[in-house]
């Protein structure tokens, strides 16, 4: 949303059921009958896995059930068809913090997207494990916390960064660069965390994966953001792009290249997480229009 513009309240109802009949009757009539006007509506069955899912967003300015009635009402016609459901209001503002360790370009875009109103979110954290970013924060606005991680010292420091995403009342991570591991114990008690990579995954794992791609000589980079789950770059994947490399590009060209890719990807995957056109099950997504 951009200044000027009025956009009507709206609710979001994101579902995930055992695919049978009459479920888009259902679930819009349960809209219908309470004084809602349906905006946006999109499903999607998986027959594979045998689910329907689906996005409804709804104006409230005329609906007759009050925000803290309607998650106990649906759950009376959600309950009996198995299915699990998310609700989610547009003027609730999400409060996000960014982890970065030295690499700028994320991290840098998405303050700039936020301040420019290209996603309606609070920025007020960004934590680090080195400390070189810490003007960044203060020029936008943001608290900054140095917190270094070693083998010796991780339980402890995941304690702190836990306490700050209480404190600061955070509802999503993004891992804007983080060259660090998420403890299975960190992701139990917070689960809400994007990251990004490049694709070159699994071919070239570690350091340096831009040299070792140039010395193969692949035609295609890309990237990749995903929610992170214990299993290492594994998680369910959100958003991915891919840029042509010819055999004119040099190390430095393909590390810039993949540069605005991780920028791109990552905007898209907060933007589409933010507007809750996001549905995970099963490991995947369906990424609604």
């Amino acid at each position: 949303m951009t200044k000027g513009e009025h956009q009507p309240r709206t609710a979001t109802l994101l579902i995930s059921c055992p695919d049978q009949p009459g479920l888009v009757a259902k679930f819009a009539n349960f809209i219908y009958a309470n004084g809602g006007n349906i905006i946006h509506a999109d499903q999607h069955t998986d027959f594979a896995a045998g689910l329907f899912l689906t996005r409804i967003e709804w104006q409230l300015d005329d609906f007759n059930l009050s925000r803290e009635l309607i998650d106990p009402a649906f759950a009376a016609i959600a309950q009996p068809l198995q299915a699990k459901w998310q609700l989610y209001f547009s003027d609730s503002v999400p409060r996000i913090s960014i982890w970065v360790s030295r690499q700028d370009h994320c991290l840098f875009d998405l303050l700039w997207r936020q301040k420019a109103q290209e996603f309606t979110a609070e920025i007020p954290l960004i934590i680090s494990n080195h400390p070189d970013l810490q003007t960044v924060s203060e020029e936008f606005g943001a608290d900054f916390y140095h917190i270094p991680i070693t083998p010796d010292n991780k339980s402890e420091q995941e304690a702190k960064q836990l306490e700050l995403l209480r404190h600061y009342n955070i509802d999503l991570v993004v891992l804007a660069k983080y060259m660090q591991i998420l403890s299975p114990e960190f992701m139990a008690q917070f689960p809400h965390v994007i990251n990004i990579h490049h694709s070159f995954l699994p071919a070239f794992t570690g350091a340096k994966p831009y040299h070792r791609a140039y010395q193969r000589g692949v035609k295609i980079i890309g990237a990749t953001a995903h929610y992170v789950n214990p299993e290492l770059d594994a998680g369910p994947i959100i958003e991915q792009d891919v840029v042509r490399i010819s055999h004119r590009d040099n190390v430095a060209d393909l590390i810039r290249k993949g540069k605005d890719l991780e920028r791109v990807v990552l905007a898209r995957a907060v933007r589409l997480h933010l507007r809750h056109q996001v549905l995970v099950y099963e490991n995947r997504t369906v990424v609604f229009a």
